[in-house]
């Protein structure tokens, strides 16, 4: 099984007490976004968990337990891009977030560190022109620590619909997509780090872009040195080359506060699930009720150990 930690809120950022704590008692309950009085409970022990995917803007609350993962296989989605404080109010600057990158990096080796700069937008204010500089400018920070860039560019989710005034976003130019994502691609490039993308639905291959996965078949089974019995995620959009994996997030529950997330769509959900927070729950933001359904889902490595691979 692989973990994945998370799409639905920056666990690594908000709640690493919580995850440490499950991974010491072993189990974590998820409750089914769409039908929310079901409730899966499995089992996160190290011999059913073949890899650990964290996705975060911000893993330093993290750092100084991170030997606690001594017994997982992970790797890390950080996501640095660089707007400010207008879009992303609750990130610390980003010359810390680079060094925190940096500090990662050279505790658990740049293969195991992705970078993510995206969601790509454009207004009057983030233009094409200020994100080639930008990018130039974090990628020659990051030189070393990550050979692996992913882009993708906004989509307007429903649940995002509410900040659309807020970003006041550009239609692109015919054509305007592609050049910028080309010249990313090359100064990505420049700075020895291969760029890809994420559930992108233009073709970029003519700029040397491939289409990406960010819960990376490919990648774990050269982490793990086996191949894994695993398919596709059948739930992700169109496009998506994730995966099969398994979420333990919840939506609403991100304190973070970027104006283009489309998994904090209810400013009086967040509150009330943060207030329900509780470090002892096994689930995240919230308490096994008497009307809740659970289920142990049984899980299992999909390493097949038949199948080594040559790394």
């Amino acid at each position: 099984m692989v973990l994945s930690v998370s799409r639905r809120t920056d666990i690594p950022c908000c709640y690493p007490d919580w995850f440490y704590r499950r991974l010491e008692e072993g189990t974590v309950c998820i409750r089914n976004p769409f039908r929310q009085d079901q409730i899966s409970e499995i089992a996160v022990t190290p011999d059913v968990t073949d890899c650990i995917v964290f996705w975060t803007k911000n893993p330093g609350p993290m750092l100084a337990e991170l030997d606690r993962l001594d017994e997982y296989l992970y790797y890390f989605q950080f996501t640095l891009t660089g707007y400010g404080k207008d879009i992303e109010p609750g990130l610390p600057e980003k010359a810390v977030l680079a060094d925190i990158f940096h500090e990662l990096a050279g505790r658990i080796g740049w293969k195991r560190m992705i970078w993510r700069y995206d969601p790509i937008l454009l207004n009057p204010r983030y233009t094409a022109e200020f994100h080639l500089k930008t990018f130039d400018k974090i990628a020659r920070k990051l030189q070393g620590s990550t050979k692996q860039v992913v882009v993708s560019f906004i989509d307007t989710y429903k649940s995002t619909k509410e900040n659309a005034a807020f970003l006041n976003l550009k239609k692109p130019e015919p054509g305007e997509l592609e050049m910028l994502a080309g010249r990313l691609a090359k100064t990505a490039g420049s700075y020895g780090m291969r760029m890809v993308t994420c559930t992108e639905e233009m073709n970029l291959l003519s700029a040397g872009i491939e289409h990406g996965a960010c819960i990376d078949k490919r990648l774990i089974e050269e982490l793990t040195g086996c191949e894994l019995d695993a398919g596709p995620d059948k739930g992700q959009r169109p496009g998506c080359g994730c995966m099969e994996s398994v979420d333990i997030g919840a939506y609403n529950t991100c304190v973070s506060g970027c104006r283009y997330c489309y998994a904090n769509y209810s400013g009086a959900l967040m509150k009330s699930r943060r207030e329900s927070y509780d470090i002892s729950s096994p689930l995240l933001c919230g308490r096994i009720g008497r009307e809740d359904i659970v289920t142990k889902r049984a899980v299992k490595s999909w390493k097949n150990p038949q199948l080594r691979l040559p790394f």
